[in-house]
């Protein structure tokens, strides 16, 4: 009986000129987006902003929340220009106007916090001025802080109308979120003070979230919140019949401020600050 010759020819021949493609999984674009990679997602939108806030040493925030359809004066201004002459909706462009005063005192008072607060330090940056991104108020407040010479953070995220980066955002601090819930990780944890401008589904639901959590204790730390615009928020909401009825006590109404005035809000931003925070730097909830 021949015996079989046994050879090292090895069962997948590679040579010089085509070498065997092999691909890591943290460069497999497929398998990241795929829904068993889902956990590896969600950690990238934790340690990534974590990366980048210790980069530009950013130790804690002020977020500020509200529309983005309320337009600055100037382009409220051409608006209504544009419907008196051009045959437009007049009264809608007229109400634009009146709301355009939002854009403007959110962009003074995160002007004056900027100014503020850099004073406060000389290396580490405190209560950087935060907001999600976007057009409208979110703009404004980013627009207020780089024209007082600070830092401003945008955390964006994938929708289908109204988010794009706005041209305010330090590019350095300018992040996208695909998750909800890791944004709003972010927008907490930092924060060590809140202004909540007029706004529609996306302010009320940070508004009630933030809120929640103080109310029931499950963010410890000493948190601000200021719910700017009374004429608008005594349209829009009235915590009174909750009282009234017994569905929240009495001191709830104090868990935020209801003012019209740049003044008062700094005045009960800052002042809550330097007592509160200012000896606590970095996130905690």
């Amino acid at each position: 009986m021949q015996n079989k010759t046994v050879t090292d020819k090895p069962l997948y021949p590679t040579s010089d000129d085509a070498p065997l493609a092999i691909t890591k999984a943290l460069s497999d674009a497929d398998f990241l987006t795929q829904h068993s990679a889902r956990p590896l997602r969600i950690l990238a939108e934790y340690f990534e902003p974590q990366f980048r806030f210790r980069k530009e040493k950013v130790q804690d925030t002020v977020v500020f929340f509200g529309s983005a359809r309320i337009k600055s004066r100037e382009e409220a201004e051409e608006l209504l220009h544009a419907a008196k002459h051009y045959d437009g909706d007049v009264a809608f462009a007229e109400r634009q106007l009146d709301m355009a005063r939002y854009y403007e005192e959110a962009r003074e008072l995160a002007r004056r916090l900027t100014e503020w607060s850099s004073g406060l330090t000389e290396t580490d940056r405190r209560f950087v001025v935060c907001t999600g991104g976007g057009p409208g108020i979110m703009e404004a407040a980013n627009r207020g802080a780089i024209e007082a010479g600070g830092k401003s953070i945008g955390l964006g995220i994938q929708l289908l109308f109204e988010q794009k980066p706005n041209r305010y955002i330090t590019p350095e601090l300018n992040l996208e979120f695909h998750y909800f819930f890791m944004r709003k990780f972010w927008f907490s944890y930092l924060a060590k003070a809140m202004v909540v401008m007029p706004g529609g589904f996306g302010t009320l639901d940070e508004l009630m979230e933030i809120v929640t959590l103080i109310q029931t204790q499950k963010m410890r730390k000493k948190l601000p919140v200021v719910l700017f615009g009374k004429k608008f928020w005594d349209q829009v909401l009235d915590f009174q019949p909750m009282v009234d009825l017994g569905t929240i006590s009495p001191e709830d109404r104090s868990l935020f401020l209801e003012t019209d005035s740049v003044d008062e809000a700094f005045d009960y931003l800052t002042r809550h600050l330097l007592h509160w925070a200012l000896a606590h730097p970095g996130g905690k909830l």
